[in-house]
């Protein structure tokens, strides 16, 4: 999901988790919620509400959930997470690999019933990529074609590389061959938005006008979002509306008196969940997720800027005891990057583990040696919001293990989420979840030389070099092998500390049917109907 996620970031999904928990002391749960039916049925649904819907600008989870119901592009992903058509109903890729031939589909719609012209995905694409814009993705998700690096710099204002051809046609051409190209297509950076709707005025995406399977029909600010089927869609149509209760109460205990639908298990509920005895183990489902937990090191400053440092912090934790003890085993430790059951995911790949011995002999070879400065952790919250305990677990062994005096800064989530490359301290917990299955998509967006979602600097030749080659490399094993060298890189730099990989405990009322999350962390909501 990215920045996206950072991104879909974990760090501030989980945020919003302790903030729900702590709501429930000063708030009432509320007894009744509004009741909206709607003709297919209603599909209640707990959250905290975007913080954007405009998918120029949406990069983490929290707003790309509804992005993704009422936006599209020309790409998207199927049920094994392969590009396939969406807007575009087909396409033609040149013998160079650079230049892609999409062919719109006579149906696409906007919302409103406009049809959809390739003069629209160029529009997109270029409103996307204007810095007046403030896309935080656009260089990452389409700085591969041509001419969007001029627009992004503000050199021009149309990108050379999008050509319409005719109304239904038009042909993108990329600057070298890239096997992940139509991947990225199906990030919302590269999803479509109608000029008109646009140019109404600054609030536009309150009201948007997308193409995707729905629509949005009310929005009361820290109340209620209402997404309705949208009857222009091109696609698998919804049947169910979806009503989103935002910050509406505790949502196990909504969940259990049957106010909303799907509830997350948090580890607070997970021994109830698991319970073969107990009301809720026939309504348990795990969804893996192609996600990292991680604690990022600033490599722009001290004591980071030291190779032996960042090893030794990753030595000098535990995280197998973190995870049994208080992640209740709910996530599998992650050694590398590369997610479990990803491709490129590499099993021989050498881990630093749990060493405090090492990790106190490498931090007495550091030009630290001699005593560490204190050390900030920047992370999402508020004030008033307790700590993580996992970080205070962390933190607990860096402390004892290696004698560090670290604290924690928390930064308003909004201004983590978008600013963290400015603001963030020494180091900073985070999480990044795929926009595609492909880890160049971890490789490369989070540790190449100057990418934006590089948030702690990190700068390795040799690392810029495999990932150059694996970029423009056709052959597949091939590619994977060179990525599985940039991530022992990675791992052995210690740009980062990886904490674990994620899975989705998720309850389902047993009268929603085809409820699932994919390991990109997104429902397919349009696939789920209702038992009434």
């Amino acid at each position: 999901m990215n920045i996206r996620r950072l991104f879909a970031s974990l760090a501030f999904l989980s945020v919003f988790a302790v903030l729900a928990s702590a709501f429930t002391g000063c708030l009432p749960v509320q007894t009744s919620l509004e009741n909206i039916a709607g003709p297919g049925g209603t599909l209640n649904l707990w959250d905290s509400g975007p913080l954007t819907l405009d998918p120029a600008i949406s990069s983490e989870m929290s707003s790309h959930l509804y992005v993704m119901q009422i936006f599209s592009g020309l790409v998207k992903f199927d049920s094994d997470l392969k590009p396939v058509p969406d807007l575009a109903e087909r396409w033609e890729i040149s013998a160079d690999g650079k230049t892609y031939t999409f062919y719109l589909r006579e149906d696409a719609k906007f919302q409103d019933g406009r049809k959809i012209t390739a003069a629209d995905v160029k529009y997109s694409f270029e409103r996307t990529c204007n810095p007046a814009t403030g896309s935080q993705t656009a260089s990452t998700y389409l700085n591969d074609i041509i001419g969007a690096g001029d627009v992004l710099s503000g050199k021009y204002t149309t990108i050379s590389g999008v050509e319409v051809i005719d109304d239904q046609t038009l042909a993108i051409t990329i600057d070298a061959p890239r096997s992940y190209f139509l991947s990225k297509l199906a990030y919302p950076t590269a999803f479509l938005v109608d000029k008109k709707n646009v140019e109404s005025g600054i609030d536009w995406w309150h009201k948007p006008n997308g193409s995707g399977a729905y629509k949005l029909t009310k929005w009361t600010d820290g109340s209620l979002i209402v997404l309705q089927p949208n009857q222009y869609f091109y696609g698998k149509k919804a049947t169910a509306q979806v009503v989103f209760h935002l910050l509406a109460g505790n949502p196990m205990s909504l969940y259990e008196t049957g106010k909303i639908d799907v509830v997350e298990i948090s580890r607070s509920y997970i021994d109830r969940a698991k319970d073969e005895t107990g009301p809720f183990y026939d309504q348990l489902y795990i969804f893996p997720e192609f996600s990292l937990q991680y604690i990022g090191f600033n490599t722009g400053k001290p004591p980071f800027d030291d190779p032996a440092v960042r090893q030794a912090f990753c030595l000098a934790v535990d995280k197998e005891r973190i995870i049994k003890i208080i992640q209740k085993d709910m996530v599998s430790t992650a050694s590398g990057i590369i997610p479990t059951g990803m491709p490129g995911y590499n099993t021989d790949l050498k881990g630093p583990g749990y060493d405090p011995v090492k990790a106190r002999e490498l931090l007495a070879k550091s030009k630290y040696g001699s005593g560490l400065p204190h050390i900030t952790v920047t992370v999402a919250g508020w004030g008033g919001v307790d700590v993580e305990d996992y970080l205070g677990a962390v933190i607990q062994d860096w402390e004892q293990n290696l004698g560090a005096d670290v604290s924690v800064r928390l930064l308003e989530p909004n201004a983590f989420h978008y600013n963290l490359m400015e603001e963030a301290d020494e180091m900073f917990a985070l999480g990044w979840i795929a926009d595609y299955p492909d880890p160049q998509n971890f490789l490369q967006t989070l540790f190449y030389t100057g990418t934006e979602y590089n948030a702690g600097r990190f700068s390795s030749k040799e690392l810029d070099d495999l990932i150059d080659r694996a970029a423009i490399e056709q052959d597949y094993d091939k590619r994977m092998a060179l990525y599985q060298q940039a991530e022992q890189v990675v791992v052995g730099q210690a740009p980062i500390m990886p904490l674990w990989f994620n899975k989705s405990y998720i309850l389902v009322n047993p009268r929603i049917k085809n409820y699932s999350i994919d390991p990109l962390g997104v429902p397919r909501l349009n696939l789920v109907t209702v038992e009434n």
